[in-house]
Parts: structure tokens; sequence; C-alpha cells
């Protein structure tokens, strides 16, 4: 959720490019979803939309923003990914906003489930096969698209994902994320 996760609106690093530009990364949760009335406990339907609470949280996010540049809102191809930018953008003015599949919600990297806890062993055999092969592929587009010095100039760019992305992040994974107070 906006505002209660720890990476919220948060610059998560700059890269530097030399001769290329500077790359400032804002990385935020979308919003959780609304979860219609006799919704059975751990299904997730997908096309609800964010909850009150969600869409007021990513206002603020937006009104908390206004004022800070950026070139770009980006997201993942879920509704709750696209409604939580759409929501910020709105007190962008100007700023475009772009569906990006690579920061969509998926398997950042797969590992050997042999070695696992119980409980991450379980999660990781949630995903299939093809999930599995596909979600590091993503991964590794994301990283290459927002993690590397760009070649046109300075960027900021916000990028609205999910946890797995955030927590995988070159900045997460090198405990290098920091906080907005």
């Amino acid at each position: 959720m906006i505002g209660r996760c720890a990476t919220a609106g948060t610059p998560v690093g700059r890269v530097r490019g030399g001769r290329r530009g500077d790359r400032l990364l804002y990385l935020a949760r979308h919003g959780e979803q609304d979860r219609p009335a006799g919704t059975p406990p751990g299904v997730d339907p997908p096309e609800t939309g964010l909850s009150a609470r969600s869409r007021l949280q990513a206002s603020l996010l937006g009104e908390r923003l206004r004022g800070v540049p950026v070139d770009a809102v980006h997201h993942g191809p879920l509704r709750r990914a696209a409604e939580t930018a759409e929501l910020v953008a709105a007190s962008l003015p100007g700023i475009p906003v772009y569906a990006a599949e690579e920061v969509g919600d998926h398997l950042p990297h797969d590992t050997d489930p042999a070695g696992l806890p119980p409980a991450y062993a379980r999660l990781l055999a949630e995903f299939s096969p093809a999930e599995r092969a596909d979600g590091p592929r993503l991964t590794a587009a994301a990283v290459r698209r927002f993690a590397t010095a760009p070649v046109d100039g300075d960027r900021r760019d916000l990028v609205v994902t999910h946890t797995f992305l955030i927590a995988w992040s070159p900045p997460a994974r090198q405990g290098r994320l920091s906080r907005w107070p």
C-alpha cells in the first residue's frame, strides 16, 4: 500500500552515467485493491480497482510529488497499478504516464526451492514453470530500462510497481533504499 510501504515514493538511487545522463528513480508500490464483500481470503480479484483508502493514498502521494522534477510515470499492467499511477499523475500536470509490462507483478528471480525455508518454498511452488521462466526475463528488462544510465540526458522516473520488483530492485539488493520521513 502506498504510505505503508517502506519505499513509497522513495528516491532509490542515482545511476551515474559519466558522459551519459543520470537517472533518479522513485519507486512506489501500487495501492491495495478493493475487495468486494464475500471475496474469499487469499483470492485476489484482478479487475476490482483500488480501495477507497488506496485512492486517497495515491492522490496524497501525487500531492507530495508536486513540484518534484519527474519526467514520466510508469506502471505495471494490472488495473490497480494503472489506477495508482493515474491518481498520482493527476497532481503532476503534463507528465506522461506509460504502461510497462516489465514492471508488472511477476517473480523477479527463480531459485531452487530445496534450500529455502518451507514458507518460501510454498510461495515459490505457487508459480507455474512458465511464470518462473518469464519473471526473471521481465526483471532483467526492467533493470535494463530503469536501472541504467540513460543515453538521452538526465531522467527522473516514478515507477508504480509491485512488492516483488521493489524488493528485488538493485538498490534494495544493495541495501541502498532510502525512505522519506
